[in-house]
């Protein structure tokens, strides 16, 4: 099995793609490059179990609704019940999943500076899906899965205040990830990760994509399912680093399911 992970930026520059290849005994750093564009992060979902994509999938559906009222302005308009009313605008089902878990809101894809990223990651889907790849965004079905490396760090009780601007931060959690994991071979990738921030986020993208897989992580509960379809879902792994090697007795292996072309 492999599974990848991509820090996505608005632009190939600060894009990071990183890939481990997942034996019985050992995980291995198969690759990881920085600048990447959509070409090649198509070309590694057809090669991988799950592909995690640190990038909102979608926007909220009250959001969507309201833009779509505003652009008609014959239409009724959604009335106006203050702040608390905007937040609905700016945060997704997930977003409100990731801040009751781990304490911090995730970026908002409305209202904060990610929205060309998103732009940009919705065009990605669409060519993964014309690739032949199956996109779901909910996490349940297909290569893609939402993920948000912080929040995977503060699941796993990780000291990270700092580690997105030091160094020295990032060096202290890939000890801990040897430690943790010491059946996960970084090789050369290690000082890339301490280099490069994007690097070291794609790499727990890539992680957290294993959760998937192997079907340890929080998937939205029912009433949030076609929600989460349209609007994504972060995935949180439920288990520990250390484990992510072994194969739970409920889990199957699956390669990316494509689409009739």
């Amino acid at each position: 099995m492999r599974t990848a992970g991509v820090d996505l930026a608005a632009e190939n520059k600060g894009t990071a793609l990183a890939v481990i290849e997942w034996a019985p005994e050992q995980a291995r750093s198969e690759q990881l490059r920085l600048d990447v564009g959509d070409a090649e992060i198509t070309a590694a979902g057809a090669d991988v179990s799950r592909i995690g994509i640190d990038c909102a999938l979608g926007w909220p559906d009250e959001f969507v609704e309201f833009v779509t009222a505003h652009a008609d302005l014959a239409q009724p308009q959604t009335p106006d019940g203050g702040v608390a009313f905007r937040r609905t605008l700016a945060y997704r089902e997930t977003d409100r999943h990731v801040r009751e878990r781990s304490g911090r809101w995730p970026l908002s894809v409305s209202t904060d500076r990610i929205g060309l990223t998103a732009m940009r990651c919705a065009g990605l889907l669409g060519r993964l899906t014309g690739s032949g790849l199956t996109v779901d965004r909910s996490g349940r079905h297909g290569v893609v899965v939402e993920v948000y490396p912080g929040a995977t760090l503060r699941t796993w009780d990780w000291p990270m205040r700092g580690y997105r601007t030091d160094p020295e931060v990032r060096r202290s959690l890939v000890e801990r990830m040897r430690r943790e994991a010491p059946w996960f071979e970084l090789g050369v990738h290690a000082e890339l990760m301490l280099r490069s921030t994007d690097a070291f986020d794609a790499v727990v993208a890539a992680l957290a994509a294993r959760a998937a897989a192997t079907g340890r992580y929080e998937p939205p509960p029912a009433e949030h399912q076609e929600r989460a379809e349209r609007e994504g879902w972060i995935i949180l792994p439920s288990c520990p680093l250390g484990e992510l090697l072994s194969w739970p007795s409920n889990a199957s292996s699956s390669l990316p399911t494509r689409t009739a072309l």
